[in-house]
């Protein structure tokens, strides 16, 4: 790729990460998506790649590489299609894994954020709770003050890495009043451990994301003490807004690669399918269909990578992320349908590539913010 925002060394290392996953992921996905689980040692394999830590510090186990590594490394993990295994890996390493690099100190870090990206724990996030999802000012989860710590209650959802995580950084409301109070100022962070007394974790299933474990996580007067508490009492809505840049541009680069592989497939089963004598590539209405698909995936990719762009440079682009997670995630949504037609009967195989694609991508709109909620967001700010 021939691009003002890959070095040469990221296209390198992005061909290296292909062949990577070619060889170590993509032969076992059906089994794993069968299996409902992503084993643990994939966690490891993964570490030993170097490949959970790209833009965090040397000193916790990372590689403090420039952020479009991290681009090239999750169009990557896009193109394998499979929703449930770019999930579980991105959510560790680009969601809940940067809370603590946001807001840990020193000793959180290396108690947690370093065995992270060693891949000796598994992280999961959560935020989201039966009735409080994009609106983090309706959490209701408490954490009361028990002595030198916290006791926390409350139950989280759609919890993504929920039954295998090591560690949850969970968002509760640290409110000195009584426990229904709401709104952004009382909400705080926490690391709990996974195992800790009073953590009851069920899991869901789901319509796609087969081979990510989903969890509903109730906690009942967990203890923590007040180490791990991530930043300031009453910070944790600054830091899940801080947060939220980076998860809808990760969404958006995911939705991206998801849908690069649609259109991969499309095209292959276009040139060798033959249809009235000649390949189904060559009928127009075909070729025009395939060439607005591309035209408009370029279109998302550009407005990804500027949101990228301005992310890595520090800047504030909740905006711009809004507009990227949007169109990329819509996108990748309508680039499967529309490819899974082109397959026609044949496309609608259980355990067919496109068929899971087409299943998994239904979830992009939703999850990390659905697109209504881009919606406001982008008329927050520019209306």
């Amino acid at each position: 790729m021939d691009s003002i925002y890959f070095p040469p060394e990221a296209e390198t290392f992005r061909q290296r990460t292909r062949r990577f996953l070619d060889e170590h992921v993509t032969p076992r996905l059906d089994t794993w998506e069968a299996e409902r689980r992503i084993p643990r040692e994939v966690w490891k394999l993964f570490a030993r790649h170097e490949l959970l830590g790209l833009h965090y510090p040397r000193a916790y186990g990372g590689r403090e590489l420039p952020f479009f590594h991290s681009v090239a490394y999750l169009e990557e993990l896009g193109r394998l299609g499979s929703g449930g295994f770019r999930g579980a890996l991105s959510v560790h390493s680009y969601m809940a894994t940067a809370y603590l690099h946001l807001a840990g100190d020193h000793q959180q870090k290396l108690a947690y954020l370093k065995p992270a990206v060693e891949g000796d724990m598994i992280a999961a996030l959560a935020i989201t709770e039966p009735q409080a999802g994009s609106d983090v000012s309706a959490i209701g989860c408490a954490a009361r003050p028990a002595g030198d710590g916290y006791l926390i209650s409350g139950t989280k959802a759609f919890v993504t890495n929920g039954m295998n995580a090591d560690f949850l950084v969970t968002a509760a409301r640290t409110a000195d009043g009584p426990a229904t109070a709401t709104g952004s100022g009382t909400l705080s962070l926490f690391v709990i451990d996974a195992q800790a007394p009073g953590v009851t974790r069920s899991p869901v299933e789901k319509l796609g994301w087969h081979c990510s474990d989903t969890a509903t996580v109730r906690f009942d007067d967990v203890r923590v003490d007040g180490g791990r508490l991530l930043g300031r009492k009453n910070s944790g809505f600054m830091w899940i807004m801080k947060a939220f840049q980076l998860e809808r541009i990760a969404a958006a680069v995911l939705a991206l690669g998801e849908a690069d592989r649609a259109l991969e497939l499309a095209r292959r089963h276009t040139r060798d399918r033959q249809v009235f004598g000649q390949a189904l590539a060559r009928h127009q209405v075909v070729r025009h269909r395939l060439a607005e698909l591309m035209s408009h995936t370029e279109a998302a990719r550009q407005l990804t990578y500027h949101a990228a762009w301005l992310h890595s440079r520090g800047k504030l682009a909740m905006s711009e992320s809004a507009m990227a997670k949007l169109r990329a995630t819509e996108l990748a949504v309508d680039v499967t349908g529309q490819c899974l037609q082109l397959f026609g009967g044949h496309g609608y195989l259980e355990g067919t590539p496109i068929a899971r694609l087409f299943r998994d991508t239904r979830l992009d709109t939703i999850a990390g913010g659905a697109s209504e909620i881009m919606r406001e967001i982008i008329a927050d700010t520019e209306l």
